[in-house]
């Protein structure tokens, strides 16, 4: 009786607070619309982003560089796009060490947080310091992931980065060589939270059983990584390399990108490595950003549900067009994977991955569905410009390849975006040490215009 009681008194309570938090809405739309106009007239850089699509320059950095158009005489020209990892162009990085046989993600991190090559030595030296922090502190497993599973993984990623703090002895000491400790740490351990967290979430709303791999030392990143998320611990090596590729791909894009600007903003004022980088994760985490993968192979599934025969472009067109005009899909308008804010004529990660991912589709029996990834490539950029009443370059972008390549690696979409977290942990914390460690930088704070207009107070008794 009592108990049946408590939840009258709850169920009454809730229906309260839904027609409250019903009518606060209609308050605060009344309230809290910005007319457009206001935008151009008082000339705000909406996105950070002037009007010809260039960012707006916020700042300086050695780390990465995105090309993707140069300026000549005031206008912008479109190129094919490079990216360039500490000065030197990720193909001929990609190059370097496929050529010679080796997984490369490892170097790639020593490169961005350190800024040269290492030796065979320091390489050596770097890959034993990451796996020895590999594992998590005794107890973390148990009282950060298994006590509170989330069904989200990059939301358990971003909490678990949080809850380090409680395991740090120093965790406010700001010298350099306890900063560059803490990002060796949070770079290892990255992918057995990651790892952890994905079980966790299959064991507690999959309802499947649950598997707790330990890291294994002479493994690299990405065959560690396959080695964890698997219930049979296998995987082969041409599935590694890919996935390093991957990782290589994803560990940088330069310091204006939403989340490494989201963690150079926390690190200029001071705050801890531990809240920077949380705050990166919670960034990528969105559908605008790292996110985008999913909805890429969202759109795939739309696509393969409803064209009858991929190979017919009439047919792929007449479903894109659709998607474009808002009829099918999730009637966003958008073709998912297609376009970037900075690469115009090419991306080179999705240049690279596709170069590297037919191999594999050929062996596991996927041509048909990667020729599909194809097509809506080859097929999307004219119909985008003849919806928008434009004409200029449209690529694909790595997102349109990323998530197919990780559906040959069989790996579940929920990995999608931890992944990239997992690759995007070094440069996050490579943007953390030139914020803090370079003399002259500030507090980043960048100006709003107020345009509410002024009201009296008016007493409570009068208020209507």
């Amino acid at each position: 009786m009592q108990k049946g009681h408590g939840n009258h008194k709850r169920g009454s309570a809730d229906a309260l607070s839904k027609g409250f938090i019903q009518s606060l809405c209609g308050e605060f739309q009344k309230h809290n619309s910005i007319d457009p106009a206001y935008y151009e007239n008082i000339d705000v850089k909406r996105g950070l982003r002037n009007a010809d699509g260039t960012g707006v320059m916020a700042g300086i950095t050695q780390i990465g560089n995105v090309q993707g158009y140069y300026m000549q005489d005031g206008e912008k020209v479109p190129m094919e796009g490079r990216l360039i990892y500490r000065g030197i162009n990720v193909e001929d990085l990609i190059h370097g060490f496929v050529s010679e046989g080796r997984f490369g993600f490892e170097e790639t991190a020593y490169l961005l947080l350190f800024g040269a090559l290492p030796t065979r030595d320091q390489l050596a030296t770097f890959d034993q310091v990451l796996a020895e922090y590999r594992p998590l502190p005794p107890g973390f497993t148990e009282d950060m992931i298994l006590k509170a599973p989330s069904p989200d993984v990059m939301n358990k990623l971003g909490r678990s980065v949080l809850a380090l703090y409680s395991y740090d002895p120093r965790p406010e000491d700001t010298s350099l060589e306890h900063e560059l400790l803490q990002a060796l740490t949070l770079v290892a351990r990255c992918p057995t939270i990651i790892a952890h967290a994905f079980a966790v979430k299959r064991h507690y709303y999959d309802e499947e059983s649950l598997y707790l791999h330990r890291p294994q030392e002479g493994l690299s990143m990405a065959e560690n990584f396959l080695y964890s998320v698997r219930h049979d611990n296998k995987f082969t090596e041409q599935e590694a390399r890919l996935l390093d590729l991957c990782l290589v791909l994803h560990a940088e894009h330069g310091g204006g990108n939403n989340s490494a600007f989201a963690c150079r903003v926390l690190s200029s004022s001071g705050t801890d490595i531990y809240s920077a980088i949380s705050a990166a994760v919670g960034s990528l985490k969105g559908p605008r950003h790292g996110g985008a993968n999913k909805k890429v192979m969202e759109m795939f599934h739309y696509i393969r549900k409803n064209v009858k025969d991929w190979k017919d472009d009439g047919e792929v067109s007449a479903y894109l067009d659709k998607l474009l005009h808002r009829r099918a899909g999730d009637r966003s308008g958008l073709i998912y994977g297609m376009g970037h804010a900075i690469y115009s004529l090419s991306d080179p990660r999705a240049r690279l991955l596709k170069q590297f991912a037919r191999g594999l589709a050929e062996e596991k029996g996927m041509l048909d569905e990667f020729e599909l990834v194809e097509s809506v490539e080859r097929l999307s950029p004219p119909l985008i410009n003849k919806a928008k009443g434009e004409y200029k370059p449209v690529c694909a972008n790595v997102d349109l390849y990323s998530g197919f390549v990780y559906k040959m690696l069989d790996i579940p979409e929920e990995l999608y975006t931890p992944l990239f977290a997992m690759a995007r942990m070094v440069g996050w914390c490579a943007h953390r040490l030139e914020e803090v460690y370079n003399p002259g930088n500030k507090i980043i704070r960048p100006a709003y215009k107020a345009v509410a207009p002024v009201h009296p107070f008016v007493p409570l008794e009068e208020r209507g």
